[in-house]
């Protein structure tokens, strides 16, 4: 039996309207998702109710933000928000590619199963973003990032995306005009805040480029830039 409500997918979707088709391959995302919850903790057991709006409508308000992009990477993508769901709108795209990155096993386990069963242009990258990152920027478009660390450690673990001319869309909370203060003790950052379609606390930041400050002498960092450290 399934956990969702109705009306919260109808909500949901008059929020980010998609095709029928994108419809089918998110509730066949929705309904493993219930059924993998059950042994692994892929969202918040109490989310699971309003799953449409809270996890499925957050992501999809992502894709009016960067027009007919094909090229999508995912950081951290656990329960497959947003990664997932982007798939299931860029599976319409000829040449649509989304890779997803999961360390967690299990979790990375779950999206590959989704994106089986969804037939969904994707692949899992069941490893840590730092030994990945720099061998599959180039070319990307997008890197997206939901929940995943503070801002200054984003842009870290993102700089090798943005390098190449991607653009990055991080879902953020209220505290997003102090997460970009802190960052940019240590980056120079072109960005730009959208409030959230679903979530009256939440953002969308919009990374267009992010410089490291202090970069020739990045050999240097932990002496010149130890005031800045956020851990």
């Amino acid at each position: 039996m399934s956990h969702a409500d109705s009306s919260d997918r109808r909500h949901a979707l008059s929020l980010t309207p998609v095709s029928r088709e994108t419809e089918q391959r998110l509730d066949t995302i929705v309904a493993l998702l219930e059924k993998w919850q059950r042994t692994i903790n892929l969202v918040a057991p109490a989310s699971l109710k309003a799953v449409w709006t809270r996890h499925v409508a957050d992501s999809l308000q992502l894709l009016p933000l960067v027009g007919e992009v094909r090229r999508w990477v995912d950081l951290g993508s656990g329960g497959g928000f947003p990664g997932l769901v982007v798939a299931a709108v860029l599976a319409e795209r000829p040449g649509a590619d989304v890779t997803l990155v999961e360390s967690d096993s299990r979790k990375a386990a779950f999206l590959r199963e989704a994106a089986r069963l969804a037939d969904l242009p994707v692949t899992v990258l069941p490893a840590r973003i730092e030994q990945v990152a720099r061998s599959i920027a180039p070319g990307v478009e997008v890197v997206s990032a939901r929940a995943l660390a503070p801002l200054p450690r984003l842009l870290e673990l993102t700089a090798p995306f943005l390098a190449e001319g991607a653009t990055g869309l991080f879902l953020k909370g209220q505290d997003v005009d102090n997460e970009l203060t802190q960052a940019s003790k240590s980056w120079r950052i072109e960005a730009e805040i959208k409030a959230s379609l679903t979530d009256g606390g939440g953002h969308v930041l919009i990374v267009r480029a992010a410089e490291k400050l202090g970069l020739a002498s990045a050999g240097d960092r932990g002496n010149s830039q130890g005031g800045h450290h956020d851990g």
